[in-house]
């Protein structure tokens, strides 16, 4: 097994591409060790000194260091970690997850399609190139709930990229939605 490893913008994280599904068509954020506690993977990652958030997509997983660790000595430990857990065909996750809810009103709906769609087509690809997601988490009285995930949730630029990227393109595509905030 040959795991890739990318920058992204962030650079306390890193990108690992396994070439195979991780999560599919799901992402999960693991902000904490005791957040891992639904995923081996991620909780076996969380063992290693030094990692501070794990993130997964479709294809790959992303890690979070601390500011006093190093690549140099953690990167290796993470692509041996990944070797093991996926040549032995361990699961990514636990079974009965629970997702969390979208705050949405009813007559709305419309509205929101047309955001779940402009996100799923021009704005998710882009920041899961950078190791990434951005989840959609509510729409009320023109506001825009967005919870940063993987690399972007501790980047430096995630506020400008919210509030100027992502805002902009949707208030320009979509005249109901007057801003956009970040979820907790």
């Amino acid at each position: 097994m040959f795991i890739e490893t990318e920058g992204t913008p962030n650079p306390a994280t890193l990108k690992f591409l396994p070439g195979q599904v991780i999560l599919g068509d799901k992402t999960a954020d693991f902000p904490d060790a005791d957040a891992a506690l639904i995923s081996p993977l991620a909780e076996a990652l969380f063992g290693l000194e030094g990692v501070v958030r794990v993130f997964m997509g479709g294809d790959f997983v992303t890690v979070t260091k601390a500011d006093g660790a190093d690549w140099q000595g953690l990167k290796p430990q993470i692509l041996g970690l990944l070797m093991e857990h996926l040549m032995a065909g361990k699961p990514i996750l636990r079974e009965g997850i629970a997702l969390e809810e979208e705050d949405v009103d009813p007559a709305d709906q419309e509205i929101v399609e047309q955001i779940k769609d402009l996100l799923d087509t021009r704005i998710r690809p882009a920041v899961a190139g950078d190791g990434g997601d951005i989840i959609f988490r509510g729409y009320r009285d023109g506001v825009v709930s967005l919870k940063m995930q993987g690399a972007c949730a501790g980047c430096p630029s995630s506020t400008a990229t919210l509030k100027h990227g992502i805002e902009n393109m949707l208030k320009h595509y979509i005249p109901e939605v007057t801003s956009v905030t970040q979820a907790a």
